[in-house]
């Protein structure tokens, strides 16, 4: 997707700035703010702000809404994509079903996501299995 593609070079040049221990140009910021208005996320506004007004942020500004929504949507993305590393990492198998199946897909199992969150800070652990 070409606009979150546009968002992460944003996010990439306020982290570079972060990083070079210089905060972000007021004309970066500017830009960025106004690329929110076209941007629509993968989670929808209303769903982001009714979390934010649950957590007892209550706004109007749907850039706010949409800035949230970013960081989660770029959150989300990569817990997953770190998750992918750490299941080939593993060595765990790609494909589901036999081995004569051409159609190869990822699965998203918790022993890949444990390590993925644990990166990001958030620690989970797998429920025990009752009968």
């Amino acid at each position: 997707d070409s606009e979150f593609q546009t968002f992460q070079h944003y996010f990439k040049q306020i982290n570079l700035s972060c990083v070079m221990n210089k905060p972000p140009t007021g004309e970066d910021l500017l830009t960025f703010f106004k690329s929110l208005d076209e941007f629509t996320p993968s989670l929808p506004d209303s769903l982001t702000a009714h979390y934010l007004a649950q957590a007892g942020l209550h706004t109007s500004d749907p850039r706010i809404i949409r800035l949230v929504s970013l960081a989660a949507q770029k959150f989300v993305t990569e817990v997953a994509a770190d998750a992918l590393v750490h299941s080939t990492m593993r060595g765990h198998p790609s494909t589901g079903g036999s081995k004569k199946s051409r159609d190869k897909r990822n699965y998203l199992t918790v022993e890949d996501l444990q390590p993925a969150l644990a990166d990001m800070g958030v620690n989970i652990k797998k429920p025990a299995y009752y009968m």
